[in-house]
């Protein structure tokens, strides 16, 4: 019986889905962390924004970029998704090089929670009703929970795998066969990525958004709720 080829380090994660997983991270914590603050408004549909550009962007990427990247590689059908948990629970799961399929499951999820997030967002602030800001909350809470399953996945994947997969998202780098590796890390891309990033963050800063009426009808919502349940 011949010998299974033994695992090196080999690069899996190009720099873009990097870059992206990280500022994805980044701009949902404070978005999530500035909501119930008034003076930090400007930061909040800045960061808002920022993640729906980020969003569009994984999805071109997800189309043309490196193997592991691309979309055709780690989306699921249900049936797989479930026969996967059941070997997971099992200990008998084999684990793919890239996103394994729940690990598919919580990206699809937080992409499509952007989404959601962003739109009921701004619809709000572009006048809409108070039903719109509840469901706003609500998609911002869901995407939280999928955060926090997504991090626990992680935890319990890392462990079964004996590799740190968190880290393997900052360094690019996982165990798998020398030919499963992509040839480059396609730096240039998230160095646009990050500049564009920045760029929008710098224009957001010399003219930040006009939020004064927001926090008008946020204050009288504020007081409507006190009177109502006093």
């Amino acid at each position: 019986m011949p010998l299974a080829p033994s695992k090196v380090k080999i690069l899996v994660w190009d720099a873009p889905t990097r870059v992206f997983h990280w500022l994805l991270a980044l701009c949902f914590a404070g978005a999530y962390l500035s909501a119930d603050f008034d003076r930090l408004l400007a930061v909040h549909l800045t960061l808002g924004y920022t993640m729906l550009g980020l969003v569009a962007f994984r999805l071109v990427w997800g189309l043309i970029g490196t193997r592991y990247a691309r979309f055709a590689n780690f989306i699921r059908k249900p049936k797989e998704v479930a026969r996967y948990a059941g070997q997971l629970l099992s200990f008998k799961a084999e684990h793919p090089v890239g996103h394994n399929p729940l690990g598919s499951v919580s990206i699809i999820l937080m992409l499509l929670s952007t989404l959601v997030i962003v739109l009921s967002g701004w619809l709000y602030v572009s006048g809409g009703p108070k039903l719109i800001k509840e469901f706003h909350e609500g998609a911002a809470a869901f995407m939280l929970a999928v955060v926090a399953v997504h991090v626990a996945g992680v935890v319990f994947a890392s462990l079964m795998e004996r590799q740190n997969l968190a880290r393997s998202m900052l360094n690019g780098y996982k165990l798998g066969r020398a030919e499963q590796a992509i040839r480059w890390t396609w730096w240039p891309i998230a160095a646009l990525v990050l500049a564009g990033v920045w760029g929008f963050w710098w224009l957001q800063w010399q003219n930040p958004p006009h939020t004064d009426t927001i926090i008008s009808v946020n204050t009288t919502l504020r007081f409507s709720n006190a009177n109502s349940a006093g």
